[in-house]
């Protein structure tokens, strides 16, 4: 994930406002920042690069590090995207892997309850305005909740899982301040269920108990919860300004080859990461006369790979994988085989497709506003009852969403620019990571040890 700092704005936003704001954020990566692919090195140097053994490094010696673990605190150290290489994260690792397994049935089915759960509550006589990324995230708290402890999620701690990762979302996009409070929350009933031998998986034995409960927060609270509220939201919005294929979906729910092509079109203009930063362990060959040297920082941008290889990459075309296929274009919505690839590469297209079936067997899907990759908006859309006949209604409705999505826009650009701001001064005097490794550099992380606070 990734803050909106790279993206476009609306045009009428004051270009200096954006220029400054995507200054901020490039000026933490430092001097020995690389960016993948650029106008000298193409998607063949990022796919080489990305894949070689020294760029592996996740947080040690990275200024952008301070600023992730900052808005991923509580227990940055122990999330799985950013443990350095070694026993400890083989056997995160594993655990997740164990936590996610299941019948690709029983994933559908649970996807599917806690999605017609939280429908269930929308009226079916008249139609909705929604932000799909508010209305479907507890239902991916739900979920998750129901992977962790295998029981039911009681309403109470669906609420917290929710607002801990509501505001790790609107830090990373700057719009909003952390509230640690809020998320100490959730950490104190995780660590009430972990000291209680609640959690009915072998956690990490590495970790400890206060590690454990920073685990399973980040890991599955934190971006399994967000990562899937983000991808529903992509899917439902690009569906909802898409009236064509939204209703070869509907129509035809079962053909799982189709919403198959949707998925991988909508992670490919809309990414969920914007850019993954790595920090070389050792030199990496660029061409035959290049190196780029041990310590750098290399940051993949996910959307301009995306971009490249395809014609009229800026279209929406889900008709185009009819004759594509993922391993010959540039596609990595779950990242690379040799790079640690996201651990719900196979869970994750189950449980979207479960979830898109569901909110379309009931719903008609309508949206005027702007779609970008990292939605700050939060997909503002109209719901209509599959019943229901909206009439000379829906006009007036669509005119408002768009109205009101441009002068959103404005108003949190420069909303953006100042929390922004003040969170990158903020994390830059913690330096929770540089501070960290300080302390335990990788080469002799701790085996187990009890985490300070990261209010």
């Amino acid at each position: 994930m990734v803050s909106g700092a790279r993206e476009a704005d609306t045009w009428w936003l004051p270009r200096a406002v954006v220029a400054l704001r995507m200054r901020i954020f490039e000026k933490v990566n430092g001097d020995r920042a690389l960016t993948l692919p650029n106008a000298m090195w193409g998607r063949e140097v990022f796919e080489r690069v990305y894949a070689h053994p020294a760029a592996g490094g996740r947080s040690a010696g990275a200024g952008l590090s301070d600023l992730f673990w900052y808005w991923l605190s509580p227990g940055p150290e122990v999330h799985q995207e950013h443990l350095e290489a070694g026993p400890r994260y083989d056997e995160v690792a594993a655990t997740t892997r164990r936590i996610l397994a299941g019948s690709s049935a029983g994933l559908a089915a649970a996807a599917t309850r806690a999605v017609a759960g939280v429908l269930d509550a929308l009226p079916a006589d008249r139609i909705s305005l929604v932000r799909l990324r508010d209305l479907v995230m507890p239902a991916w708290a739900e979920f998750c909740y129901g992977l962790v402890f295998r029981e039911p999620c009681p309403p109470h701690v669906r609420r917290l899982i929710v607002a801990h990762a509501r505001d790790v979302i609107d830090a990373l996009k700057c719009t909003s301040l952390r509230h640690p409070r809020r998320r100490a929350r959730l950490t104190a009933y995780l660590r009430e269920r972990v000291t209680a031998g609640d959690v009915p998986h072998r956690l990490p034995a590495s970790l400890s108990v206060q590690e454990q409960v920073f685990y399973l927060q980040g890991t599955f609270f934190n971006t399994a919860v967000v990562q899937l509220s983000e991808a529903t939201a992509h899917l439902l919005l690009a569906l909802a300004r898409h009236p064509e294929v939204q209703r070869r979906v509907a129509q035809h729910p079962d053909d799982d080859r189709y919403l198959s092509h949707v998925l991988d079109e909508t992670m490919r203009l809309y990414p969920l990461f914007g850019i993954a930063h790595r920090i070389t362990t050792d030199d990496i060959p660029l061409d035959e006369t290049t190196t780029l040297p041990a310590g750098s920082v290399v940051c993949f941008s996910y959307p301009d790979y995306h971009a490249g290889g395809y014609e009229r990459p800026e279209v929406f075309d889900p008709d185009r994988w009819e004759s594509l296929s993922a391993r010959d274009v540039p596609h990595i919505p779950f990242g690379v085989a040799a790079n640690r690839p996201c651990p719900a590469w196979r869970l994750s297209p189950l449980v979207l497709r479960a979830a898109v079936r569901e909110v379309l067997r009931r719903f008609r899907l309508d949206s005027t506003v702007s779609h970008t990759r990292s939605i700050p908006h939060r997909a503002p859309c109209l719901l209509i009852p599959r019943r229901l006949e909206p009439g000379a209604r829906l006009a007036p409705l669509r005119t408002f969403l768009r109205v009101r999505d441009g002068v959103e826009d404005v108003t949190r650009g420069v909303r953006q620019l100042v929390l922004g701001t003040v969170m990158v001064l903020h994390a830059r005097r913690q330096r929770l990571a540089t501070r960290y490794f300080a302390q335990f550099p990788p080469d002799r992380c701790p085996v187990a040890h009890t985490a300070g606070g990261h209010g």
